[in-house]
C-alpha cells in the first residue's frame, strides 16, 4: 500500500511565529496530533501534541493556581519549540517503508512531500496502523 492511498489530506499547517495557544486551540479543534511548521511554502519543523504538553505550564486554565508567568508559556513561538530536523516521506513510498522509518528514527509522523517538494499529505502511526488492521 502506497502512502498517497492512506494519506490525510489537506494537512493543517502553521508558521512559524504563531503562538503555542495557537496550536493548542488547533489541536482541540481538529483533533489530532501534529502541525507541519511551514515559512515560505516549506516545511521548516514539526510540532506534535507531546511538544505542546512539554512546553505548557499545567496550571494553564485552573482558576486556583493559575499565575501570570503560565499565562506567559501560551505566548511563546512555535519555532520555540518545533522540531526542526524533519524526515518527509513520497507519495509513492510503501506503507511498510514508511513504518520502517518511523521505527528506526523515533518518530511517529512523516509529513508527504512530492518531487517539487510540495507538502500533499502527512501519515502518522495511528495511520499506519488503520491501514495494517484493513
Amino acid at each position: 500500500m502506497k502512502l498517497a492511498e492512506i494519506a490525510h489530506r489537506p494537512v493543517v499547517t502553521i508558521d512559524m511565529d504563531s503562538t503555542i495557544e495557537k496550536v493548542r486551540d488547533v489541536f482541540e479543534k481538529e483533533r489530532f496530533h501534529h502541525l507541519v511548521v511551514v515559512d515560505d511554502g516549506m516545511i521548516v519543523g514539526v510540532i506534535s501534541d507531546r511538544d505542546l504538553l512539554r512546553h505548557l505550564s499545567p496550571f494553564v486554565g485552573t482558576r486556583w493556581a493559575e499565575r501570570r508567568q503560565d499565562t506567559q508559556t501560551l505566548k511563546r513561538k512555535v519555532h520555540q519549540i518545533m522540531h526542526r530536523d524533519v524526515t518527509t516521506a513520497h507519495p509513492e513510498m510503501s506503507a511498510d517503508e514508511a513504518a520502517q522509518v518511523m521505527l528506526s528514527q523515533d518518530i511517529s509522523c512523516l509529513p508527504i512531500v512530492d518531487d517539487a517538494g510540495t507538502l500533499t499529505g502527512i501519515i502518522t502511526v495511528h495511520d499506519l496502523l488503520r491501514a495494517a488492521y484493513r
